[in-house]
C-alpha cells in the first residue's frame, strides 16, 4: 500500500501540464536523436545540460530521461530501415529487423520493437519503483567508507564492462579521475592543476567534457563517411504483426526484459550490454539459430525489449545509491547538481515529489514513445533524407551557443572544442571515452569519502576491511580484477562484444 500511495504521488506530479510538456518533449527528442545515427543520447544530454538552469528540476530530470530511453526505441527505426544502428545499444537489432525489412516486413519488426519496447519499459518502471525504498533504505547505512568501496567496485565493472581493449579502457577511466581532480582543493583551497588559468580553479566542466567527447567528436567522425543511405520506405507496410509472429516474439520479449531488467543495474552496464546479451540468449537457445541473420523476429523483439529495460533500471544505482553506472547517468548527476541537489537515498526523503514524479513519468514517456514510433514513422523516413553536410553543421552551432551560454564566456567553448578533438583522436585509437567520463565524475566523489573515511579513522586504512559492506564491495572488486586477467573470461569478453 505504501508503494500505491509513493506511486500517487509520483503521478500527481508526473501528470502536470508542465511536466507533461518536458516528458514529450524528452520522448521527442530522444526518438529524434535515436533515429539519426551518430548522435547519441550522451551528445543530446550534454547539449541540453544548459538549458535545465532554467527549468524546475523535476521537470529538467523529466526531459533527460525522456531522451535517454526515447533514444532507445528511435535507434531501432535506423537499424531496420537502413541497417544502421542509430544508437549503440539498436546495433544488434540490424542483423535480423534490416533482414525482415528487405522481405517486406519492415511494419512488423517496427511495431514489435515499439510493443516490446513498451512492455519492458512498464515492467522495468515498477521494478525500478519497488526496490528503490529498500535500497534506499540500505544506502543510508552506508559511510564514506563504504561509498568509496562502491565507486571502486563502479570503476572495475565499468573496465569489465566497456567495449575493446582492457588496457585501453583502464587508460581511460585514469585518465577520467585526473581530470576530475584539476581545480580547487576542498580541504586546503589550493589550486591543483590550475596551470595559473583563473576559469580552471572551478574545475573542468562536466558540460565541456560530455559535449566535446560525445558530442563534437560523434559530429566529426561522421561527416568522414561517405555511404549513402538508402531508405527501405517503400516496404513500411501495415504496422502490426501477425498471430504467428506474436506467437515466436512474446517468449524473446518477456526473457529480454528479465534479462535486461538485470543487466541495466550492473556499473557500466545498461541498455548496450543488454541488447547484446539478449540476442546472444537467444541464438542460444533457439531450435533453428541457422534463422538469426536472416529475420528472425526474436532477433528483433528480444535486443529491442532488453535495451529499454536495461535503460530504465540503470537509474536505480543513481536514484538509491547516488552513483552512475554508465555516461549518460554520469549527465544525469551533473543535472543533479546544476539544480543543488545531491543524488542518492536522502532525494526521497528530502524532495520526494522529484524522486516519484521522475519514475512515474518513465511510464507515462513510455507510453507517449508507442505513439511517436508507429503513425509518425513516416515523418522519420522523410528525417533520414536530410543531408548530414546540412543537419550537423546546425547542431555544431547550436552546441556552441549551449555552452557560451552556462557562463558566458568562450573558454568553455575552447574547452569543448580541446575536447571534441582529443574525443576523434581517442575514435581513431578505438578507446571508448564513455569510462572517461565515468572516472571524471566520479574521481572527486571518490576523493571526498576516501579523505573523511580516513579522517573519521584517524588515519587508519583497515577501516575500508573492518566494516563489512565495505569489504563486501572490496571482494567483488577484487574478484571482477581476478576475472579481467584470466585469459578465458579475456576470451569470451572479445566474444561477446564481436557480434556489433
Amino acid at each position: 500500500m505504501e508503494l500505491l500511495s509513493h506511486l500517487a504521488l509520483g503521478f500527481s506530479v508526473a501528470l502536470t501540464p508542465v511536466n507533461l510538456l518536458y516528458a514529450f518533449i524528452g520522448s521527442m527528442l530522444g526518438t529524434l536523436i535515436g533515429v539519426l545515427p551518430g548522435i547519441g543520447p550522451v551528445a543530446t544530454i550534454a547539449m541540453l545540460l544548459p538549458t535545465t538552469y532554467a527549468l524546475q528540476p523535476v521537470s529538467a530530470l523529466i526531459m533527460l530521461a525522456g531522451i535517454y530511453y526515447g533514444a532507445q526505441y528511435g535507434g531501432s527505426t535506423t537499424s531496420i530501415l537502413l541497417n544502421m544502428p542509430g544508437e549503440t545499444s539498436s546495433a544488434v537489432t540490424c542483423l535480423d529487423g534490416h533482414q525482415m525489412a528487405l522481405q517486406g516486413q519492415a511494419g512488423a519488426a517496427l511495431a514489435i520493437a515499439a510493443l516490446g519496447s513498451f512492455f519492458a519499459g512498464t515492467v522495468s518502471t515498477v521494478l525500478v519503483a519497488g526496490v528503490s525504498i529498500p535500497l534506499s533504505e540500505l544506502a543510508l547505512k552506508f559511510g564514506p567508507a563504504e561509498y568509496f568501496s562502491l565507486m571502486v567496485l563502479g570503476l572495475i565493472g565499468a573496465v569489465v564492462l566497456a567495449h575493446g581493449s582492457l588496457l585501453k579502457a583502464i587508460a581511460m577511466i585514469v585518465l577520467g579521475l585526473l581530470l576530475g581532480i584539476v581545480g580547487t582543493d576542498v580541504n586546503s583551497g589550493a589550486a591543483r592543476f590550475a596551470f595559473g588559468i583563473p576559469e580552471l580553479t572551478d574545475g573542468i566542466g562536466v558540460v565541456s567534457v560530455a559535449m566535446g567527447l560525445f558530442g563534437f567528436a560523434e559530429i566529426i567522425t561522421n561527416l568522414e563517411t561517405t555511404e549513402k543511405r538508402e531508405v527501405i520506405a517503400s516496404k513500411v507496410k501495415g504496422l502490426w504483426i501477425t498471430k504467428e509472429q506474436f506467437r515466436q516474439a512474446w517468449p524473446a520479449v518477456l526473457r529480454g526484459t528479465g534479462l535486461g531488467s538485470m543487466l541495466g543495474v550492473l556499473p557500466g552496464g545498461g541498455a548496450m550490454l543488454a541488447s547484446f546479451a539478449s540476442y546472444a540468449l537467444e541464438k542460444k537457445i533457439a531450435k533453428d539459430p541457422s534463422r538469426f541473420g536472416k529475420g528472425a523476429i526474436q532477433g528483433v523483439a528480444g535486443p529491442e525489449s532488453a535495451n529499454n529495460a536495461g535503460a530504465q533500471t540503470s537509474f536505480i544505482p543513481l536514484l538509491t545509491l547516488g552513483i552512475p553506472e554508465n555516461a549518460v547517468m554520469a549527465l544525469m548527476v551533473g543535472a543533479m547538481t546544476i539544480h543543488n541537489i545531491q543524488p542518492g537515498p536522502q532525494v526521497i526523503t528530502s524532495n520526494p515529489g522529484l524522486f516519484w514524479g521522475l519514475i512515474a513519468s518513465m511510464w507515462v514517456g513510455n507510453l507517449m514513445l508507442v505513439v511517436l514510433n508507429l503513425p509518425l514513422i513516416g515523418m522519420w523516413i522523410k528525417l533520414l533524407q536530410v543531408p548530414y553536410r546540412l543537419l550537423y553543421p546546425a547542431i555544431l552551432l547550436f552546441c556552441s551557443i549551449g555552452v557560451y551560454s552556462i557562463s558566458n564566456t568562450s573558454f568553455d567553448v575552447m574547452q569543448t572544442a580541446f575536447f571534441g578533438l582529443l574525443g576523434v583522436i581517442f575514435v581513431k585509437l578505438e578507446c571508448e571515452p564513455a569510462p572517461l567520463l565515468l572516472g571524471f565524475v566520479l574521481g572527486p566523489l571518490m576523493e571526498e569519502n576516501l579523505r573523511r573515511a580516513l579522517l573519521l579513522s584517524r588515519g587508519d586504512p583497515t577501516v575500508f576491511f573492518t566494516r563489512p559492506l565495505s569489504l563486501a564491495m572490496l571482494l567483488a572488486a577484487a574478484f571482477l580484477l581476478l576475472l579481467i586477467i584470466a585469459p578465458a573470461f579475456r576470451k569470451t569478453r572479445e566474444v561477446a562484444f564481436q557480434e556489433e
